[in-house]
């Protein structure tokens, strides 16, 4: 070797240095997205609490029995962690597009069908990607295929990139009056006998009544209640607001855990198992709420370390909170009677103002 090409040598490692640099540099910059992999499906763990939606004992309405045209409608999702603003659907010729707003800009993606049918599939242009409307807000177009039918709609995270079930139903009765041009079931009833049927149910597993729940003056029935937890070491957590049930005037609540972890909790010195729905779900218990509007004290046992620990906590339930699920139309009504009234007396006052005196002379 030359005295010229030991000199190059050096140059030349360097610039190859400077060329790898700059490689590393291009792939850092680049876009998230070009890693993305959509093959990933969320645990029942990584979820929040599964509602049911629809009752049991509803049949399904087909689009052929609904008028054509376009119709804001109700739409139940079965995770609160999707949330729809405003639901538009569209009949035509028996069949229909649903166009969902949802509240916020979590998912790029929603396929119609389940989140492990759209992770198999691992590709994008097969999903129903977003389009934003003139407020910024994320809409989608997705096919209905009937009217009081739950069906599966897989949401893609752009912060967990996994897939994550969810189940909605369009309720017939969100339509208005004459657009269904079959007989609607009676709602209240189904809702009332389905409502029954899981009390006695919750009576047959759990052991209910006891004595030690506090007794509320309330209807047989599902509510919701505000719960604050304290102690422990600050990283496990419970949903609020919770599921409060009334059977036979007292008072039991859902504790739904941010993990899968715990296999049991006591309350008042008695043991109580989980009600898990899906293996590998976050743990959920029923339990005695044995007073309101003060802490009392109770132990869950979690699997999560080397061994079994069994850790103290405080649950406050507050009294106040207290609403039913069913209230909604309530609300409104008195919502209504308070803006009459409200603009009742603005009338009133502009006509015996001196300006509206004057306006009538």
């Amino acid at each position: 070797m030359n005295h010229s090409q030991t000199r190059s040598f050096p140059r030349f490692l360097l610039a190859a240095l400077l060329s790898l640099a700059l490689l590393a540099g291009v792939f850092l910059a680049m876009p998230k997205t070009f890693a993305v992999s959509y093959d990933k499906v969320a645990s029942a763990s990584d979820m929040a609490a599964v509602e049911e939606v629809g009752v049991e004992g509803l049949e399904p309405i087909a689009l052929k029995d609904v008028e054509e045209g376009t119709y804001q409608v109700e739409v139940e999702s079965s995770s609160s962690m999707f949330k729809i603003d405003s639901a538009d659907l569209s009949v035509q010729n028996g069949e229909g597009s649903l166009v969902l707003t949802l509240s916020g800009t979590a998912y790029p993606y929603l396929y119609a069908g389940t989140a492990k049918e759209a992770a198999k599939l691992n590709d994008p242009a097969k999903y129903i990607a977003f389009e934003e409307d003139a407020a910024g807000k994320y809409t989608y177009k997705l096919p209905l295929k009937a009217l009081d039918e739950s069906f599966a709609c897989a949401a893609f995270s752009k912060n967990k990139e996994q897939w994550y079930d969810r189940n909605l139903l369009v309720r017939a009765d969100s339509l208005p009056e004459g657009a269904v041009k079959v007989a609607l079931p009676d709602y209240e009833a189904l809702e009332k006998a389905a409502q029954e049927k899981r009390i006695q149910k919750m009576k047959e597993e759990n052991g209910l009544i006891q004595d030690n729940a506090v007794k509320v003056d309330l209807h047989n029935g599902s509510y919701n209640i505000n719960v604050d937890m304290t102690g422990g070491s600050g990283k496990a957590s419970i949903t609020s607001p919770t599921t409060m049930t009334v059977i036979d005037g007292r008072a039991y609540a859902t504790v739904q855990w941010s993990s899968p972890n715990y296999d049991y909790m006591i309350v008042d010195g008695e043991k109580i198992t989980p009600q898990n729905v899906e293996e590998g779900s976050n743990s959920s218990f029923l339990i005695p709420i044995l007073k309101f509007d003060e802490p009392f004290k109770v132990i869950a046992d979690t699997t999560a370390m080397s061994t079994p620990h069994e850790i103290e906590y405080e649950l406050t339930f507050h009294q106040d909170t207290i609403k039913r699920y069913s209230m909604s139309l309530l609300w409104f009504m008195l919502l209504a009677l308070v803006i009459c009234v409200a603009g009742g007396f603005v009338v009133y006052k502009f006509w015996t103002s001196d300006w509206g005196s004057k306006k009538n002379k």
